[in-house]
């Protein structure tokens, strides 16, 4: 390898030089790229999964018969992976992807550079198919029994919850009727001209002006919003009525997409409607057509009182973290305690510490804790005991690592890790986007702690 080095430069000024690039021999050049990607933060993740078990558990193969796909089993588990560790488009990924090479040394491909990839939803495919085979817990299991050498404190877990938020306009009413009212009234016209039939008279196009006006106003009246409201209710019951009498006549918008999005906006009038003129609280509130199974989710924060995404109730265990309870629905995260304490014993053995914040700390889950004989970070009720003065150390030792790696892991999954806004278009591609990009700090920090070791074993 010195003597590798010793011919190439370290840096080459191609544009200054005459000369031409100085490449090695294919065999050469494969082993340096090879140790040079192994030593990078790529590598590392890469050294820190376990491909195989990985593969088998979600049951993917290479088929046998069709074109045979550009990426391996192997390769497809990786892309996703990529995705989360470079942060960008589906399209960006596939350009870099052609021109790095430690990206493809990272699935497995060799792509030649006169003949680039240039299909991005190749991504989005295999995004789909893993999404229809994923089961959390039976992966986590994978990975729990891999990554359980490279833990220490695999007695003491931090429990908490947080929500990661998807990539939708922030809702309001009028939005929502004004969105719903565009797309039946697109889908009636082109219903009209296909059964050659004379377009229904409505108000749209009176309306259509009046939402411009609406929306060059900087802070609309409570008056005004009501009257949007009311008048876009009564117009979308009327548009509603004349797109079902045109399916039964002519049979049309009978496509699977068109009969889910009539669904969704159906509801979505009935809870309008029951909120606005029988003021009904509203029940699984839709707040978005193409996600309808998003829901409103109160976190209490200062600048974010609600977000819109996947509540995900999390445990970490000596810095890496795993999901629990995954849901697009609100829920008390204090009932996940004892749930999350027989999934930790599942993966790692015997708990015998617990941090968590207050809103854990119920009744409930203190008489269960005492009686499994698991310490706590909870503020102590009753008389104090004989260890009084040890408990509250330990007390505040737990505290303090919950609020700083638990806490810490949350900001930096949604920073670095493209988990801030989730962009996934479904509601199985979302829950795959948050496994992986959660998935994916986990394996950086793995791969980080394994790569310590051996340079202490080389040392020694």
């Amino acid at each position: 390898r010195s003597v590798i080095h010793k011919a190439m430069a370290k840096v080459q000024k191609i544009f200054e030089s005459p000369l031409p690039l100085n490449f090695l021999n294919p065999s050469e050049s494969h082993e340096v790229y090879y140790q040079s990607f192994l030593r990078s933060n790529l590598g590392k993740i890469y050294q820190s999964i376990p491909w195989a078990e990985m593969v088998k558990t979600l049951d993917l193969s290479s088929s046998k018969v069709g074109r045979k796909s550009y990426f391996s089993p192997q390769g497809q588990l990786a892309l996703m992976f990529l995705k989360h560790y470079a942060r960008c488009s589906d399209a960006q990924l596939i350009e870099q992807l052609n021109a790095n090479l430690h990206y493809q040394f990272f699935c497995g491909v060799s792509i030649a550079p006169d003949a680039p990839l240039e299909n991005f939803k190749l991504l989005s495919k295999i995004r789909c198919k893993l999404a229809d085979r994923l089961d959390i817990d039976k992966v986590q299991q994978v990975l729990a029994k891999y990554w359980r050498p490279h833990l220490d404190q695999t007695h003491s877990i931090l429990i908490d919850a947080t929500c990661y938020e998807s990539s939708v306009r922030y809702p309001t009413d009028i939005k929502l009727l004004w969105e719903s009212v565009s797309w039946l009234y697109g889908l009636l016209v082109a219903g009209s001209k296909a059964c050659k039939q004379r377009l229904p008279r409505t108000t749209f196009t009176k309306w259509e002006v009046r939402m411009q006006d609406y929306r060059k106003q900087r802070k609309p009246r409570k008056k005004v919003r009501r009257q949007l409201n009311r008048g876009l209710l009564h117009l979308l019951g009327k548009l509603i009525d004349l797109t079902d009498q045109l399916e039964k006549k002519h049979g049309w918008g009978r496509l699977p997409r068109e009969l889910a999005r009539r669904d969704t906006i159906k509801k979505v009038f009935d809870q309008q409607w029951g909120k606005f003129f029988e003021g009904k609280k509203i029940h699984q509130r839709i707040v978005s057509l193409d996600k309808p199974y998003l829901r409103p989710i109160v976190r209490g924060k200062e600048k974010k009182p609600v977000e819109f995404g996947a509540k995900v109730n999390k445990i970490q265990v000596d810095g890496i973290s795993f999901i629990q309870k995954l849901s697009f629905e609100a829920f008390n995260e204090g009932t996940c305690l004892k749930d999350t304490v027989v999934m930790a014993q599942k993966y790692f053995g015997k708990v015998r510490s617990v941090g968590a914040d207050r809103i854990y700390a119920t009744n409930a889950n203190r008489k269960y804790l005492t009686e499994s004989t698991i310490q706590t970070n909870f503020k102590r009720k009753g008389k104090a005991g004989k260890f009084e003065d040890q408990r509250r150390v330990l007390a505040k030792m737990i505290g303090k690592e919950r609020a700083t790696k638990l806490e810490g892991s949350f900001g930096n999954e949604k920073q670095r890790y493209m988990l801030s806004k989730i962009k996934a278009r479904t509601k199985k591609t979302e829950i795959l986007w948050i496994f992986f990009g959660i998935h994916t700090a986990n394996a950086l920090e793995i791969g980080r702690r394994i790569q310590t070791k051996n340079l202490q074993k080389e040392a020694a």
